[in-house]
């Protein structure tokens, strides 16, 4: 199975983040992924380049379709000609791994 296949499971106040290891782990998973620190907090972030503005609003509107069917939501800044994502769990403060599966989720988009 396609780690973009796997189904998020329920992430609550307490789960714990995912350790170095796994991190390193699941990267391999989205090698397009960058692994940043904001503030302290653990995101993935990935730039996605349209030749236009009407494509990047397109892959906006597809991932929230995504994001809502998943209960699971990124940060989205839209440009003209290039869409950044930024996930990770709001509630742990950190990534685990509902946020990996997501962003292959993202990536799968390109393929549709």
């Amino acid at each position: 199975m396609k780690f973009s296949e796997l189904t998020c499971g329920a992430c609550r106040l307490g789960t714990p983040t995912v350790t170095t290891e796994e991190h390193a782990t699941l990267m391999i998973q989205i090698p397009q992924w960058i692994s940043i620190n904001v503030d302290g907090v653990q995101q993935l972030q990935r730039h996605y380049k349209f030749k236009n503005f009407a494509l990047a609003l397109q892959f906006t509107n597809l991932l929230g379709d995504i994001s809502e069917a998943h209960s699971h939501h990124p940060a989205i800044l839209t440009e003209w000609g290039k869409v950044t994502v930024t996930w990770w769990t709001h509630t742990i403060k950190g990534l685990h791994q509902n946020d990996f599966i997501m962003a292959a989720k993202t990536d799968a988009l390109l393929l549709t």
